[in-house]
C-alpha cells in the first residue's frame, strides 16, 4: 500500500511601493524534492527542482531558502491578490521638432517604441518594447527577426557576440539562428541598461544599483550609487562607468572600488563611450564629455531639451545627441553646435554613428538611417532632402527562444561536418562546459548558453574562440547535440 507524500508549499512576495521590486518566491517540498519557482508577480516565472538524498535534507534546504528570502524582506502572501505591475519604461513627452527635416536615407518601422540599436560591419539591429529584434543591412533590407518574451532594453556587442537585454530579466545571445539565454540577472534587478566587455556584464537598475556578473553568469560585485535610475552603464577592460540621477561614477572592473564621481547638470539619461572618454546625456539638455582616467570634463554640449541619447564619431571629432522634442544635434569636439534637425519619426531613444551615417531608434519604433555627411546636412538645411526609402517587414516570422537542438550522431570517421566538441559537466550545484576536442585546454570553462545545458551531454559547436583576457573560451555559432 502506497503512502501519500505530503506537499508543503510556501509562497512569498516582495512588493515595494517605491522601487522596482514586485516579485514572488515559492518553495514546494514533496518528499525529498524541493521545487523553487520565482519571478515577477502575475507571471509564471521560472522553476527549478532539486532532489536530495533524504526528506530531512530536502526539508532543511527548503527552510534555508525560505529564511534567506524572509531576511531580504519577502513575506507570506496569497497568490493572485497582487496583480502584475508594468515593467519600468522611460517616461517621455515627445513633441514635434520645429527644425528642418534631417536627410533620412531609409526608415524601418519596427511596430513598437524602440530602445535597442547596434550597428556592426554588416548589419544594423533594432529591438523594441514588444520584444521584436530585427536585423537589416546598411542599405535597409530586413534579413532576420527574433521574438523575445518581453521588451528589449538594449542591444550590445562583445567582440563577435550580440546580446539583447530583455525585460524578463534575461540576456539573450543572438549570434545563432535561435536566441539562447546567455545570462539570467538576479530576480531583484530591474534592468534599465546593460553593457558587456569580454564576457563580463554590467547591469544598471532603477534603484541606482550596479551589478556585474562574469561569463559563467556568476555574481562578481554590486554597488549602490548615490542616485537612482541607472540609465547608463559602459564597460571596458579597466572600468565600469555608471550614470544615474546624481552624475557619473567609475568603478574598477576588478573588485568594484569607486575611482571617481562627477556630478552632472541634471540626471543622466543615456551614456556612450569611446576609448578614453565617456559621454553622458542629461535631463537638463546637456551632454558631458568626461575623461575615463579621472572623470574631469573635457567639454559640454548644450541641447534645447532633455537628452535621451548621444553618440560620438570614433575619432571624437563629432558628438551627436537626440532630445525629447524629436530633434537630433551634431556638435564639434569643442562644443560648437554644427546643426540641429528634426528626425521626422519621433524622439531618438538610442543612436549610433558609423561610416558617415547616424542610426536612430525612436519613440515611434523606427530604425532610421540619417546621412550625416556635411553635403547632405547642408542640403537639408536648405530644404533639399533625399527620397526616404520606407523599408517593409516583408512577412518575416519571428524566431523565438528555444531549447530544442538538432541532434547528430558521431561515427568512426569522427565529428560530422567538422566543428568543435564540448561537454557539459556537473560541478557542485552548477553545470559547466569544457572543450573535448584536441588543441584546447580542457581545464578552461566555455561560455555557453544556459538553457541548453544538460549534465553529461556533448555538443558540436561551429566555433570556439579564446576570450580577449585568455581566461576562458566562448562558443560561437550553431549548436548541435551529439548522440
Amino acid at each position: 500500500m502506497s503512502v501519500a507524500v505530503e506537499e508543503q508549499v510556501t509562497y512569498l512576495e516582495l512588493s515595494e511601493e517605491e522601487g522596482s521590486a514586485h516579485k514572488f518566491y515559492e518553495v514546494r517540498l514533496v518528499g525529498s524534492t524541493v521545487t523553487v519557482r520565482y519571478g515577477r508577480i502575475g507571471e509564471e516565472g521560472q522553476a527549478k527542482s532539486t532532489s536530495f538524498p533524504s526528506a530531512e535534507k530536502a526539508a532543511a534546504s527548503a527552510a534555508k531558502k525560505i529564511g534567506e528570502k524572509v531576511r531580504k524582506g519577502y513575506a507570506p502572501a496569497v497568490q493572485g491578490v497582487r496583480q502584475r505591475r508594468a515593467v519600468t519604461r522611460r517616461q517621455l513627452v515627445s513633441t514635434r521638432s520645429t527644425a528642418n527635416q534631417a536627410p533620412l536615407l531609409w526608415r524601418f518601422r519596427s511596430g513598437s517604441p524602440a530602445f535597442g540599436v547596434f550597428v556592426g560591419e554588416e548589419h544594423a539591429w533594432v529591438g523594441n518594447e514588444r520584444g521584436d529584434v530585427y536585423t537589416l543591412t546598411h542599405d535597409g533590407e530586413v534579413t532576420a527577426r527574433f521574438g523575445l518574451p518581453d521588451g528589449v532594453k538594449c542591444i550590445v556587442a562583445d567582440d563577435w557576440w550580440i546580446y539583447a537585454g530583455c525585460d524578463d530579466g534575461k540576456v539573450y545571445d543572438l549570434g545563432g539562428k535561435v536566441p539562447r539565454v546567455a545570462y539570467e540577472i538576479a530576480e531583484d534587478v530591474d534592468i534599465f541598461w546593460l553593457d558587456i566587455h569580454d564576457g563580463v556584464l554590467g547591469v544598471a537598475d532603477e534603484r541606482g544599483g550596479l551589478t556585474t556578473v562574469d561569463h559563467e553568469d556568476e555574481f562578481q560585485w554590486r554597488r549602490k550609487a548615490e542616485g537612482r535610475s541607472g540609465w547608463m552603464v559602459r564597460c571596458d577592460a579597466d572600468g565600469v562607468y555608471h550614470g544615474h540621477s546624481r552624475g557619473v561614477a567609475r568603478y574598477a572592473a576588478r573588485g568594484g572600488d569607486q575611482l571617481w564621481h562627477t556630478a552632472t547638470k541634471g540626471e543622466v539619461l543615456f551614456g556612450w563611450q569611446e576609448a578614453d572618454e565617456v559621454f553622458a546625456g542629461t535631463g537638463r539638455g546637456w551632454v558631458h564629455r568626461l575623461r575615463k582616467s579621472d572623470g574631469s570634463e573635457v567639454a559640454a554640449y548644450r541641447c534645447d531639451a532633455a537628452v535621451f541619447s548621444c553618440a560620438a564619431s570614433p575619432d571624437g571629432e563629432y558628438v551627436f545627441a537626440g532630445d525629447n522634442h524629436s530633434s537630433v544635434y551634431c556638435f564639434a569636439a569643442d562644443g560648437t553646435r554644427l546643426w540641429k534637425l528634426a528626425t521626422g519619426c519621433g524622439s531618438a531613444y538610442s543612436m549610433q554613428y558609423r561610416d558617415g551615417r547616424l542610426y536612430l531608434v525612436t519613440t515611434d519604433g523606427s530604425l532610421a538611417c540619417l546621412d550625416a555627411s556635411e553635403q547632405a546636412v547642408r542640403a537639408a538645411e536648405a530644404g533639399t532632402l533625399p527620397a526616404t526609402a520606407e523599408v517593409r517587414n516583408a512577412g518575416w516570422e519571428a524566431v523565438r527562444p528555444g531549447t530544442a537542438l538538432e541532434t547528430v550522431v558521431t561515427g568512426t570517421g569522427g565529428l560530422p561536418g567538422g566543428g568543435i566538441e564540448v561537454e557539459c559537466v556537473q560541478d557542485g550545484a552548477r553545470l559547466r562546459v569544457r572543450v573535448v576536442s584536441a588543441g584546447f585546454d580542457p581545464g578552461r570553462r566555455v561560455q555557453f548558453p544556459k538553457d541548453v545545458r544538460v549534465a553529461g551531454a556533448r555538443y558540436l559547436v561551429a566555433e570556439v574562440r579564446e576570450s580577449a583576457s585568455g581566461g576562458f573560451y566562448r562558443a560561437r555559432g550553431e549548436i548541435k547535440r551529439l548522440l
